[in-house]
């Protein structure tokens, strides 16, 4: 059997927290291997072209030369929204949005980061961005007055949580 020790645990007062926009799509991910091959795939299984989730995977295809070389190997994350897919937001076409707000390229859209905090201003900030959005609409989407919520990422335990505006 092999040993496998409990992760360290990190201090909840000394986390940074990163708030950005929670995007109304599909989830998809864009898997680059080391000699650069290119994957596809949606939350429960790869696709492609042929099999597809809303574009995503021909729109990928299409542009893998552009990924490979700007995201580098790895495995990609992120929401493909847009035009004919949930919210819409009123766009005329589809965009792909890292999660990873660190990485970028000329193709994908940011998911711009809100605010960082430390815990002891988390629910403040929640609080405020919630009025704010629900006030003057999507920062990802000017003009689109339906956001769908925050997404919460702490930086040393590398966990995510979402706040759905609907649901408070």
């Amino acid at each position: 059997m092999e040993f496998i020790h409990w992760p360290k645990i990190p201090r909840l007062v000394n986390e940074t927290f990163h708030i950005t926009e929670k995007i109304d799509g599909t989830n998809a991910c864009i898997v680059i291997s080391e000699d650069g091959n290119i994957l596809t795939q949606s939350r429960k299984q790869f696709i492609t072209p042929a099999k597809d989730n809303y574009g995503f995977a021909r729109w990928a295809y299409e542009n893998q030369e552009v990924l490979i070389n700007e995201l580098g190997p790895g495995y990609h994350f992120g929401e493909w929204w847009g035009q004919g897919i949930q919210r819409n937001y009123g766009l005329t076409e589809k965009r792909f949005s890292l999660f990873n707000p660190t990485k970028s390229s000329s193709i994908c859209h940011n998911i711009p980061i809100l605010i960082s905090c430390s815990f002891e201003y988390l629910d403040f900030e929640i609080k405020m961005l919630q009025k704010t959005m629900l006030a003057n609409g999507s920062y990802v989407a000017p003009g689109f007055m339906k956001p769908e919520g925050l997404i919460i990422y702490g930086e040393q335990s590398k966990c995510y949580w979402k706040v759905l505006f609907d649901e408070v």
